[in-house]
Parts: structure tokens; sequence; C-alpha cells
């Protein structure tokens, strides 16, 4: 899962929010340095990250992809389960994408002084770019498969990516449509556990 989704499975807690998108720059034991409710969001990122690479639905999109990506079908299936998130925002979760994109922006600022220095470095672009917005639109998500290919070295060309979501659009969005449920019930159950996180 990409951006959009980590945030959204993480609740109504912001700071579960940003602990869960930030949680991909906090490695081993590091989450404990900082406060309980980011602690949480880390934890549940890494849940999810782990539920995900191990669901056969998630292994079905990625290997209809890996013919045409190779070792990169993962992180394209993240980006085209986002868009089909976002597409879809209110259906899926009974949320405006617009106000819920906004609500969490106001809550990195307001929180910037705990981020990990990996994430103050493009938060502004982040934010005045819109980008959780923008990955409801196909120009959206290829400007953020631009970005991964210029500052991530992500060896996939954007044009050919969103060619071939378009060309397999039915399946893949079928494929998520099953899966994003089961990702959903997964977090729900993980917020409400007494997680580890001393």
């Amino acid at each position: 899962m990409n951006y959009l989704a980590h945030i959204f499975l993480s609740g109504d807690n912001r700071k579960i929010q940003i602990g869960n998108f930030v949680g991909d720059a906090v490695k081993g034991h590091a989450y404990k340095k900082f406060s309980p409710d980011f602690r949480k969001g880390i934890l549940l990122h890494r849940a999810i990250d782990d539920y995900t690479d191990h669901h056969p639905l998630v292994r079905e999109a990625i290997e209809l992809s890996r013919g045409e990506f190779g070792r990169y079908a993962g992180v394209i299936t993240d980006i085209f389960f986002d868009y089909f998130l976002a597409t879809g925002f209110r259906r899926y979760t009974g949320k405006s994408l617009r106000r819920f994109a906004f609500g969490f922006y106001a809550s990195l600022i307001v929180n910037y002084r705990y981020l990990p220095e990996r994430f103050k470095g493009f938060l502004w672009h982040f934010i005045l770019t819109n980008r959780l917005v923008k990955y409801a639109s196909l120009a959206g998500i290829r400007r953020s498969l631009e970005i991964m290919v210029e500052y991530k070295n992500l060896g996939v060309d954007p044009d050919k990516a969103i060619g071939f979501l378009a060309a397999n659009r039915v399946q893949l969005q079928g494929i998520f449509e099953r899966f994003f449920p089961d990702v959903q019930e997964m977090s729900r159950v993980k917020l409400n556990e007494n997680m580890i996180i001393n």
C-alpha cells in the first residue's frame, strides 16, 4: 500500500496516521524514540506491509504486472491501489478525499517537529502539490511515478505504467476491490489491539 491507504487505514487519530505515514523511514527499534501514538502508527505500517506482502490477491496483482515491470511490480501495484482508493474514496470510505487530505496536511504541519528528517525534506512539496488528492487522476499518479524515478531511482517508464493501468484497469480494480475490505479489517483489529509499543 502507498501513502493514501496507509494514512486512511490508521483510523482517526492524527498521530497514528502520521506514524503510519512515516513508517518506511523508521527502521528497527528507532520507533521507540517516538510517543505512544506515533509508535502505534509505525507498527501498524509494518503490520499492513507484512499483511499486504503475503495476501494472495496482492500477489495476483503483482504477478499480472511482473512481466512488464520486473522487480518493480510491487511498487507499481502500490501506486495503482492508491489510485483506485483515491478515485473511489467516498465509496470505499464514506469520506471526502479533499477534506480528508487537507485535514491530514494540517496535522503534518502541527506535528512537523516530530517528523523524520527525510520527510521534512519533501513535506512542503507534498502538501503544496496536493499529492494525496492528485492520486485520483492519471496525471497525478504519473507525476508521482516521475518523482520516484527522479529521487528514488525507480526503474520504470511512467508512461508505460499508465498505459499498463489503462489496458488492465478492470482486472486490477477488481483485485483491489476484493482485497481492500480484508486490509481494512486487519487494520481495524490491529488498532483495537494493545500492540506492544514500549
